[in-house]
């Protein structure tokens, strides 16, 4: 009927395509329901007699088209079921494009189908039953859509199938045991899905055919099953950032044919299977970030290794030194174990070594002169161990660095001079060692050099003029060592500069004129030296500055007037020669412990004198300064007569109250309730909300606690402050809190240490978090604190911890109120998810999502779904993280004036598409940065997507954030099927980050 239908339409239609044959018209009809922007299918028109010189077509000798590759055109728009009425087509992609909806359930008439590609496109719903009937299929990629719900039960009936390829959708079932019926699979590929936790199918061991087996963050839990190691064809296992646990079976090592294993990221115990000489295929092995334990295997060595990861596990003992005969050995990271010893002096001889990371061990003895013997080395990661000896003299002459980390080691000696100037090396860290000698004049030749750290060791003489050179220097801290001389005029070339740290030394002379130049410094310490002169007003030019430490020094003249301008976190001037009046904003009792020490310096501010008076006139000054402080006394001693009755008549006031105080512990707490009720007084007040407020209780054992003390009552109406806030309180926020952070154990939720209560009073005791909120500390004057690395750290703990509360949760809890002032800052900005008083339990079942009286967050930052619905899940927290991450790129709050009845998400997204990305970074952060920050910036807009169904589960925002800044190498099979190139997958300095 339907082709009926198309016949008679056709001869209805003008007559310049009578020319054209049927496959030609369907082609046609297929091209005018695609949206086609970037007019790929413009060649497809009826001037030819049939369509095989179409853009993307292919025909055999018949000329009948058997072949429509539209990959990467950009096209959009649903399946074109009408490609399946050609009769002989047996190949389509429609890779990377913008094909939405769901599938059509007939897609099953494509008979002669071998080759289908919906890779990286919108596609939607379940996976259509239907594809099983394809029984001459043999490659199926549907990776990179938003399909959801479970693999149908029917796809084990597939009876000449391949490739089967769904990784990064949103299936959510568990991974299918029938799957091991597919008797012809030669590549499996699960990954990145949110399945349901469950153990890895035994039967997939049926598979003997197998080459790839990709199940990389699928939800695994359970042991690795011995049935894998029947899979005697396979080359690429797979089954990395799990909740596997239990030993790796010994039945891996009869995987003869295997190239790469796979296993980080997981809770693997025990240690390496014996027998592992027999895998002489291996190119690649992965064990890292698990629970291993024991010695490196010698058998290990005598593979052909290419690629050796072993990092955060307990491995102990020596490395093997027969390591270094590795002929293709190129990456070599062990760090963050216990291993001891010397490293192999031949480590580099006999491979081209690229990436070595050995820190956070307990290495000895001298650092290996043949690391960089084939010239291949990249980074050379070394610190926290006890190395000792001086640097080789050959790494000086290595031009391929681009990384040399060395810190806190007991190294010695003088640096080589060729190792100050390596051309490629952005990142050289020196600190707390033992080295001696002179910054060589060499370091004019490191171009590309940003951090230099050399911090705590033995340097001497004067920096040198050439330092002026290394126009792409962020970073220079060199404090603690005994470095001498005047700055350099040439330093204030350094335009990037972010941090000049030179504490601690014995620097002299003048500070250079130019500093205005500095336009990016954050940060001038150069407190403890013996530095003389005036301090150059320009100083206050300095608009990012935020800590400006000179103390200690020989500075003379006036506080220049422009310091006003600055806003700073920090500002110490002490111990100078510094005179004259003070700057009107510094003359306040807040700034007295910046001045102190300069005996001519005047102002009223106590400690600072006023010696323009006449000498004639100190004697009645001094009288009239006796007469005040005999007033004083008398007035401070009864005031300290008055404090200590009253503080006598509170205590025997609350030693009644206190016995009817109930605590509830969560840890194991050092201090009582009578400790903490003593201090919640209005001094020690830091914070006050709509719940209740907030003290700051110093303990007796010099720690600190955060005490929140609930407003009167079980529940508090709404003033216009909560109004204005945007927030509604559903239930008890006291219950809440309590129910959630007392069985939470993160290390970035915030820590509940117990709870008071009485009748009409309660109290939550948490740790204490030096810097404050997110929100509070971002969008203030001292914003300027958070640069993008503390930026992006501050995004990745936050989504940890936002992790942890949505798949490790059994049941899974959603917060219903992520936004930048729940995210607290320790001394560190390390982030903890804070404020449980809205957050939710997802019910057992976990299908679907819960319905909510009323709308439980904050304006800004509400998912569009749960505004209008009121239907609450993990989706809803993922939306709101969205925005914190839009926030810290942009700098911006959710809800500004500016934006007018735009929110932030939605202002992101028109500046983007009318002025660019630059016009929506925060300008305050450095340009340096740009790729990382943009790419973070993606995940913001990823989480932030209207649609519920197209965010990423918070595990996955996890690892798209910690793949951000790292080289990542597509590891997808090849069109054909066959197995791809290696893929390695950066995980360089994970626990040991610049």
């Amino acid at each position: 009927m339907l082709r009926f239908l198309f016949f008679f339409l056709f001869f209805l239609s003008p007559s310049p395509t009578l020319g054209l044959n049927q496959e030609g018209l369907y082609l046609l009809s297929v091209k005018h329901s695609l949206d086609d922007p970037g007019s790929a299918l413009s060649n497809w028109n009826d001037r030819h007699e049939n369509p095989c010189s179409w853009f993307g077509i292919s025909c055999d000798s018949s000329l009948s088209v058997y072949s429509v590759d539209l990959s990467n055109t950009n096209i959009a728009g649903t399946f074109p079921s009408l490609l399946c009425n050609l009769p002989n087509i047996t190949f389509i992609s429609l890779y990377n494009n913008s094909i939405n909806s769901t599938l059509p359930s007939d897609i099953s008439i494509c008979k002669n189908l071998q080759h289908l590609d919906l890779a990286q496109n919108l596609l939607t719903g379940a996976l259509p039953p239907t594809f099983a009937d394809l029984s001459e299929l043999r490659y199926l990629d549907l990776t990179g859509n938003n399909f959801s719900g479970d693999i149908p039960q029917t796809f084990g009936r597939f009876q000449k199938l391949e490739v089967l390829s769904l990784v990064y959708n949103l299936l959510d079932g568990a991974i299918p045991p029938f799957l091991g019926n597919i008797s012809t699979l030669k590549m499996l590929n699960l990954s990145y899905n949110p399945f349901t936790p469950g153990k890895i199918p035994p039967e997939l061991g049926n598979l003997t055919g197998l080459e790839v087996l990709w199940l990389t963050d699928c939800n695994l839990v359970g042991e690795i099953p011995d049935s894998l190691g029947r899979l005697k064809s396979l080359k690429d296992l797979d089954l990395a950032i799990n909740n596997l646990h239990g030993p790796i079976p010994s039945s891996l090592v009869e995987l003869s044919s295997v190239v790469q294993i796979e296993l980080y990221n997981n809770s693997l115990s025990g240690e390496l299977p014996r027998g592992m000489s027999n895998l002489t295929a291996l190119r690649l092995l992965d064990v890292s970030m698990n629970q291993l334990s024991g010695t490196i295997p010698e058998e290990l060595c005598s593979l052909q290794l290419e690629s050796l990861n072993l990092y955060e596990n307990r491995f102990e003992g020596s490395l093997p030194a027969s390591i270094a005969n590795s002929p293709g050995l190129y990456e070599l990271r062990l760090f963050g174990n216990r291993l001891s010893g010397d490293l192999p002096r031949n480590l580099g001889k006999n491979s081209p070594l690229q990436w070595v990371d050995v820190s956070n061990n307990l290495f000895s003895g001298g650092i290996p002169a043949t690391l960089c013997e084939k010239g291949a080395l990249e980074e050379l990661l070394m610190i926290y161990n006890s190395f000792t000896g001086e640097i080789p003299a050959s790494l000086g002459e290595c031009n391929s660095l681009t990384r040399v980390r060395l810190g806190h080691n007991k190294l010695s000696g003088e640096v080589p001079a060729g190792l100050w100037g390596l051309p490629h090396v952005y990142l050289l860290e020196l600190a707390e060692n033992y080295f001696s000698g002179q910054i060589a004049k060499t370091i004019a030749g490191a171009a590309n050099l940003s951090l230099l750290m050399i911090t705590k060791n033995n340097f001497t003489g004067a920096i040198p003029e050439e330092i002026g050179w290394v126009e792409s220097l962020v970073e220079l801290s060199g404090s603690n060592n005994r470095l001498s001389g005047s700055l350099p005029q040439s330093i204030v070339n350094l335009r990037q500069l972010d941090t000049l740290d030179l504490h601690n030394n014995e620097l002299s002379g003048e500070l250079p004129s130019g500093v205005e130049s500095w336009k990016k410094l954050n940060e001038l310490n150069l407190a403890n030296n013996d530095i003389s002169g005036k301090i150059p007003d320009e100083i206050g030019k300095l608009s990012v500055l935020n800590y400006l430490d000179l103390s200690g020094n020989r500075f003379s003249g006036k506080v220049p007037f422009g310091l006003q301008n600055l806003k700073l976190n920090l500002l110490n001037l002490s111990d100078n020669h510094l005179s004259g009046d003070l700057p009107p904003l510094f003359a306040k009792e807040m700034y007295k412990n910046s001045f102190l020490g300069n005996r001519g310096l005047c102002g009223s501010l106590e400690g600072l004198c006023d010696n323009r008076a006449e000498a004639k006139s100190q004697g009645y000054i001094w009288l009239l300064r006796c007469i005040f402080i005999l007033a004083g006394l008398v007035f401070t001693v009864g005031v300290v007569w008055f404090y200590l009755k009253y503080r006598n008549f509170k205590k025997a006031k609350r030693a009644i109250d206190k016995s009817k105080w109930t605590l509830m512990s969560f840890h194991k707490l050092g201090f009582s309730e009578y400790e903490i009720l003593d201090c919640l007084d209005e001094d020690n007040v830091i914070g006050s909300g709509a719940s209740g407020k907030v003290y700051k209780v110093v303990l007796s054992n010099g720690e600190a606690v955060a005490v929140k003390k609930l407003w009167g009552g079980i529940k508090k109406e709404l003033d216009s402050g909560d109004v204005e806030k945007g927030r509604v309180v559903e239930d008890d926020g006291f219950e809440a809190e309590v129910d959630t952070l007392g069985k939470i154990r993160h290390k970035n939720i915030v820590k509940l240490w117990c709870c008071c209560t009485t009748r009409d009073c309660k109290l939550l005791v948490y740790e204490y978090m030096p810097n404050g909120s997110l929100g509070n500390l971002l969008h203030s004057s001292k914003g300027g604190l958070l640069d993008w690395p503390t930026r992006y750290k501050i995004a990745l703990d936050a989504a940890e911890g936002l992790s942890y509360l949505h798949h490790d949760c059994v049941p899974p809890i959603v917060h219903r109120d992520v936004k930048s002032n729940n995210i607290l800052l320790d001394g560190d900005f390390g982030a903890r998810v804070a404020d449980f008083g809205v957050a939710k339990v997802v019910d057992a079942a976990g299908k679907g999502p819960k319905s909510m009286s009323a709308i439980a967050g904050s304006c800004g930052y509400i998912a569009p779904e749960y505004a209008y619905t009121l239907r609450v899940n993990e989706k809803s927290d993922i939306y709101s993280f969205g925005v914190v991450i839009l926030e810290l790129v942009t700098g911006r709050l959710p809800i500004d004036p500016e934006f007018g009845e735009k929110d932030l998400v939605k202002w992101v997204c028109t500046t983007l598409d009318q002025k660019g990305v630059d016009h929506v970074v925060d300008s305050k952060l450095d340009p340096c940065h740009k790729e990382e920050i943009c790419k973070v910036l993606n995940v913001g807009l990823l989480c932030t997507s209207p649609l519920p169904i197209n965010r990423p589960s918070m595990r996955r925002v996890v690892k798209m954030l910690q793949e951000v800044g790292t080289e990542i190498h597509p590891r997808i099979a090849s069109k054909d099927g066959k197995l791809s190139p290696y893929y390695y997958e950066d995980a360089s300095d994970q626990g040991s980050v610049a």
